[in-house]
Parts: structure tokens; sequence; C-alpha cells
């Protein structure tokens, strides 16, 4: 992430949650749906934020704890159940195997380091227990990539950027800014693998249509995935 999470970062992170429905009419169904929740059993949600996914997964009857970075976040968090302040991949403070399943939402593309995070999580998670996972989409991470608009007919091409190699792009948030690693689906799916997970399902998410209807540029981009959504099993 970020050196730290300071308070304008921070504060662009709420409004963003407040002000976007894409974050509650799709991000959060995507990660209980991928999650699948059975009620009754423990997660954690690593990189749990404000607890707005905590929320969500807790009204399925099921046990949940949080860990993030900034301190404030956490606080307004641990309103939705109990939250310890790490840095990610950190997760010495688990005892292994004791987890029913873990669960990162619009967290891993901005963790340096994405195979740690995987053999982390599965240290902590019980064999035969689950991680779901909800991110940006690595179509849109490589940097430089965007839509472009062919000026003679108005069709919507896509620029791919360095998809195919790992990079770093710093993105403006509010009066901060947050880095987004990229790497490939095939470099993800291959780390998660290597730690241990065998990948159950994976969803390639469009552009929100409520959102896109709204605004043509992104009702032109409904066939390019957005989000990328995975539910892994540990062997």
């Amino acid at each position: 992430m970020t050196a730290s999470w300071d308070d304008a970062v921070v504060e662009w992170w709420m409004a963003e949650v407040a002000t976007d429905p894409v974050y509650a009419e799709e991000v959060i169904p995507l990660a209980l749906e991928v999650l699948a929740p059975v009620p009754g059993a423990r997660y954690l949600e690593l990189g749990c934020g404000e607890g707005e996914v905590m929320r969500a997964v807790a009204a399925r009857g099921v046990r949940i704890l949080g860990c993030d970075l900034s301190r404030r976040l956490a606080a307004r968090a641990a309103e939705a159940g109990p939250v310890v302040i790490c840095r990610l991949p950190d997760l010495g403070w688990v005892r292994p195997e004791s987890l029913d399943g873990a669960l990162a939402v619009l967290v891993l593309e901005h963790l340096p380091d994405a195979c740690t995070l995987f053999a982390a999580a599965a240290a902590v998670v019980r064999p035969g227990g689950v991680l779901a996972l909800v991110a940006n989409h690595p179509a849109y991470t490589a940097p430089g990539s965007g839509p472009l608009v062919d000026p003679a007919d108005g069709e919507v091409l896509w620029r791919w950027g360095p998809y195919m190699e790992e990079g770093v792009s710093e993105e403006p948030a509010g009066e901060g800014a947050v880095l987004f690693h990229h790497r490939s689906l095939a470099d993800l799916l291959t780390a998660a693998a290597a730690a241990g997970w065998c990948l159950q399902r994976l969803v390639e998410h469009g552009v929100g249509e409520r959102r896109a209807s709204a605004d043509p540029l992104l009702a032109a981009q409904r066939q390019i995935p957005r989000l990328l959504a995975a539910r892994w099993m540990r062997r």
C-alpha cells in the first residue's frame, strides 16, 4: 500500500464508499457471492476498511473479524466486529488454521507482493476452508490502460498497456494518492495455486448497469471486465 493511509486518503475512501453506487450495488454483492458464507463459520476480512463488507457478511449469521492498516478506518469497522491493526500480509497474530475462510475486497491490487498474501492466508485458514477475492480486474490495473474513443465512429476501444509485465501506477485519491500494483490474471492464479489454493470459481464483471446508463463512455465499456472475483479452497 502507500507508506501509510493518511487522513487525506482515508477521507477519499470514505467518500468513495458513501457516494459510489457500484460499491454497494456490485462490489459487496460480488464479495458475498464468491465467499458464500456458511452460518456459524468464522471469517477474517483482510484490509476491512470502514467495515461495510464486514457488516454485510455478519448479516449472514457468521462470525467475522477484520484487520486494517488505518486506525481511523478500523475504528469505524469495529462497529461490525473485532478489528486488529496490522500491515498486510502480517497475520502472525492469528492462530494457524483457526479460520473457516478469509476475504479480501479491493485490497490485493494495493499490495506489492501477492504471493506473500496468498501464503499468509493459507497459514491461518483450515484445510477445506476458503479464500474469497474481489479486485480491480488486471485489464484495468496495467499502467496506462484505459478506454480510447475512435473519433471516426465513436467506438470505444481498450488500451491494454503493458499487461503481461508487472507494474505500478500512482493514482490520485482526493488530496493524496494510492499505488496500484499490476499483475496479469495468469500471474495471480499461479501465485494462489503455489500457496495451496484450489480455484473453485472465477467471475469477470463488467461496468455496472446503473452507472453505465448515466454515462455514455461507461455504457460503451459494458463488455470490458472491470472487477475480478474469485473463490478458492485450501488444499
